[in-house]
């Protein structure tokens, strides 16, 4: 609810303060294409005073940590890869590393994580809101036609393309339905209520899961981002090429699983995620097989 303060020594008696709602969950915002869906995600944060993370800061992220898989987050969006390229060690390394990234802004809480699948990442994590946004697909052919100035046809392709590649990408990296009514706390339907009516009913929401933000859940999450974190540092070090890597965080701490070619490299995959595990206990679960050199 907005609040108004009376001033204090700085700002004098007669001044009044806004004070932004504050809460401290985690909301995850997927969107249909060509919905107002970015718009509410960055009114929601200016109300919640949350910070809002989109593609933009993500790949930012990317450059810092470098360039080549900025370019290829970039190439990504454009370019959605085929069942080939998915299959490729890079471009696991590239999913590994975004994924890495949004739940170490997650950890952060109080914020606005917008679209790359972050209703998947976040499930199980008790104070965070995932939210669905849809609208009827000719509104959302008529908004692409005015926002992008494009023709009708044009407009129509570009939708029906977007909607089944996001499809088939969320399917690829996460092996779930990106329409699973299920896989969501909240939907809303933008043929049924309007976007104020939205933003009003995700902060209500929001403000409710601060009771669900206890120790356990932020646990929770710190397990979870630092299981991806080890797994980015393999999945993007040229060093090793192990496409059956994977890293689970337990009751126990991080498990590193997968088949990999020799002790040796069995080694330094180890080294390195007990030097990024923090305090957390590492199990190695991993096999080797052919030479040992």
């Amino acid at each position: 609810m907005e609040d108004y303060r009376s001033g204090n020594k700085e700002t004098g008696p007669n001044v009044r303060i806004f004070f932004k709602e504050k809460t401290m969950a985690i909301v995850t915002i997927s969107r249909e294409f060509g919905s107002p869906g970015k718009e509410i995600g960055q009114q929601l944060a200016k109300r919640l005073d949350y910070a809002y993370i989109d593609r933009a800061q993500i790949l930012e992220r990317m450059r810092v940590l470098g360039k080549e898989w900025a370019k290829r987050g970039e190439e990504f969006d454009e370019h959605p890869p085929s069942m080939w390229e998915r299959n490729d060690w890079s471009y696991q390394g590239f999913v590994a590393l975004s994924q890495s990234i949004i739940l170490n802004f997650g950890r952060k809480d109080r914020v606005v994580l917008m679209g790359r699948g972050g209703n998947f990442l976040f499930k199980g994590i008790p104070y965070a809101l995932r939210v669905r946004i849809t609208m009827p697909k000719e509104a959302r052919i008529e908004r692409v036609m005015k926002e992008d100035k494009l023709p009708r046809k044009t407009a129509c392709w570009f939708v029906k393309k977007i909607d089944k590649e996001m499809t088939r990408a969320v399917y690829a990296i996460y092996g779930e339905d990106w329409d699973d009514p299920t896989a969501y706390d909240m939907l809303f339907d933008l043929a049924k209520k309007t976007e104020t009516e939205i933003i009003q009913k995700i902060v209500t929401a929001a403000k409710e899961r601060d009771q669900f933000n206890t120790v356990e859940a932020r646990t929770i999450l710190r397990l979870r981002a630092i299981a991806a974190k080890v797994k980015s540092a393999i999945a993007t070090n040229p060093r090793f090429l192990v496409p059956t890597f994977d890293t689970e965080a337990t009751a126990e701490g991080i498990a590193l699983c997968g088949i990999i070619h020799n002790p040796t490299e069995q080694r330094d995959i180890e080294k390195i995620a007990k030097r990024l595990a923090e305090d957390v206990s590492i199990q190695s679960e991993l096999h080797y097989r052919g030479l040992v050199r």
